[in-house]
């Protein structure tokens, strides 16, 4: 296998390792729900409606439902946390503000400057279970410098299946060995690993808030191995 010095591409996880999205729901929503007079435990609400990401994309995984996009995964678990935590009755148009805050999550501070850097030098992207629609436009409020949005929606596969990492090689004409992955989370960096991929570990150790108890630390010897993106930038020479 070739070294990271062969890397052309360079695709990103994007939820945990580019942005913070636990941190931006709960500033974003919190401020929206004061204005509309909500008394909604909002910390709360984001920890279980993340808590149903993984459960809802296995379904389609499992082929229990056809392929569904993200942004409908997110619309219908929201709905179910809403009912559990007691929440008044909204209207569509409010239902609607609330499932869009993935639209409008904030980059941690290393992200957009180590973004910048590494674009210098590669071609970077998000691979991202989350649907093109929600990555251009959280792209866009983030100023996330992106050559492309790699979202799964274009494999009509959820991570950590390897249609997504071998998706993205065959897209741009690549080797597995030319593309390296950057992300938080262990199990992503496994699942591109085996389909070829170069790995590199970013920690997040507060993506879950202060009490995260996973991924704070790399399980594996991945390629690199950063503390933030502007580490990783210069660990990859840009």
């Amino acid at each position: 296998m070739t070294g990271p010095e062969n890397v052309k591409l360079i695709i990103f996880d994007c939820f945990g390792t580019v942005v913070d999205w636990r941190g931006s729901i709960i500033e974003d929503l919190s401020k929206w729900g004061e204005q509309k007079g909500l008394s909604i435990d909002w910390a709360l609400l984001a920890d279980l409606w993340r808590g149903s990401y993984e459960p809802q994309m296995g379904r389609v995984r499992s082929g229990e439902i056809p392929w569904t996009n993200l942004d409908d995964l997110h619309f219908e678990s929201l709905q179910a946390v809403l009912s559990e935590l007691h929440a008044p009755e909204l209207g569509q148009l409010d239902l609607m503000h609330i499932n869009r805050v993935w639209y409008r999550l904030n980059p941690w501070p290393d992200a957009v400057e180590g973004l910048e850097r590494l674009k210098r030098k590669f071609v970077i992207g998000p691979l991202s279970n989350a649907n093109v629609s929600l990555l251009v436009n959280m792209a866009k409020f983030a100023n996330l410098p992106w050559d492309h949005a790699f979202s799964c929606e274009l494999y009509q596969h959820y991570k950590p299946d390897p249609e997504t990492y071998l998706g993205v090689c065959r897209m741009m004409y690549l080797d597995p060995e030319e593309v390296m992955l950057c992300a938080a989370h262990n199990y992503d960096l496994v699942a591109a690993r085996e389909c070829g991929l170069r790995t590199a570990f970013i920690p997040r150790s507060t993506e879950y808030g202060p009490g995260q108890k996973t991924d704070l630390t790399a399980e594996q010897e991945w390629d690199v191995i950063a503390s933030d993106l502007i580490e990783f930038a210069t660990e990859m020479g840009a």
